[in-house]
């Protein structure tokens, strides 16, 4: 029936989606709630006019980056962790920029991504250098610095950025990538420019993997570092690389929020789950680029469009968490899957 693994992958993702709409159908039904109407107010609150649908595209932005911060290092054999933390330094950063440089929009906006990208880089690229040096876990470092990026930036943001005040002033008019076309387009919601930087980052990760000879590098050190070695590639130096690489990535998803959706940045007491997100998201996506679009357009209009359920149906929003979860439960487990198919194949033989 399925003659590829490439159809596999196809297959699972949407199999693990159905199942999750229907485990979360049945809970709405145990709950006492009417799945249809919880459904359908969902659609509504991403799809039934322009502001809902900017709100949904403007979720979906980050989320398509942080995706693929992890997916690129899973496709290279690591697994960053850390991706809220380089989130958040990213966001940061941005917003400093934002603050601290007088420039025109075409020199101040391209400097504020950089400052976030680099930001995103550097923090990934500690945990790169103690795997790649050393042989220390990333997935420990990275779970570590989450917190290191939280509490600095929280210090950063009261003693640096400002007097001891809880969040910075709003970045300047030259670095933000909102536009007053977006705002009326969209019936003034919070959408804005950054999508299309999400996309040409999603197909710079497939051209980089799929297209180029360092590409390939990366994806042959994570699939057998021994191998590669022998082959004479510098597993080190490229290690560190993939984790850079991702951590730019995260920096951008985090400039997304700072210098888009709040256009500044505030102490937070817990995470921005951006980046925790973006573990599920890549998941979903199997990894790859257009799979994590299709994955963080699924998550946004998920997380946006449950807002309006508990308005229009009664449901709370945590029905759609647990709908996620059950998503990646089914996509973790998707050898279960490929199992059951493989014995239908089988038994219609």
């Amino acid at each position: 029936m399925f003659k590829s693994d490439r159809m596999m992958n196809i297959v699972i993702p949407v199999v693990s989606v159905v199942l999750g709409l229907l485990v979360g159908a049945f809970v709405m039904l145990f709950s006492g709630y009417n799945p249809l109407q919880a459904y359908g107010s969902l659609i509504a609150g991403v799809m039934s006019d322009s502001y809902y649908i900017g709100e949904t595209i403007r979720q979906v932005t980050p989320y398509i980056l942080a995706g693929l911060a992890v997916a690129f290092a899973f496709r290279t054999g690591l697994f960053n962790i850390g991706v809220e933390g380089q989130v958040i330094v990213g966001w940061v950063a941005a917003v400093w920029v934002g603050i601290a440089v007088e420039a025109p929009m075409y020199i101040h906006l391209p400097l504020s991504l950089l400052a976030a990208a680099v930001a995103g880089g550097v923090w990934a690229f500690i945990p790169g250098i103690l795997k790649a040096k050393l042989g220390v876990h990333e997935v420990i470092v990275t779970i570590m610095m989450n917190y290191v990026a939280l509490y600095t930036t929280n210090s950063l943001i009261r003693n640096v950025l400002t007097d001891n005040q809880d969040r910075t002033e709003t970045i300047a008019p030259t670095a933000t990538l909102t536009s007053a076309f977006l705002e009326n387009v969209t019936l003034y919601s919070r959408m804005h420019w950054g999508i299309l930087i999400a996309m040409a980052a999603a197909i710079v990760m497939w051209f980089l993997l799929e297209r180029t000879t360092k590409g390939y590098e990366l994806k042959a050190v994570g699939f057998n570092t021994h191998a590669a070695n022998y082959a004479g590639m510098s597993v080190p130096k490229n290690i560190v690389l993939s984790m850079v690489i991702s951590g730019i990535f995260a920096g951008l998803a985090g400039a997304m929020e700072g210098l888009g959706t709040f256009e500044y940045a505030s102490v937070k007491s817990g995470f921005t789950n951006i980046g925790f997100d973006g573990i599920a998201v890549a998941l979903l996506g199997v990894n790859t680029a257009i799979g994590v679009v299709l994955a963080a357009i699924l998550f946004g209009g998920l997380k946006f469009g449950s807002l309006n359920m508990p308005l229009e149906a009664g449901v709370p929003t945590e029905v759609v968490d647990i709908i996620i979860a059950v998503i990646i439960f089914f996509v973790a487990s998707s050898y279960m899957i490929r199992f059951l198919i493989a014995r239908r194949k089988k038994g219609g033989q």
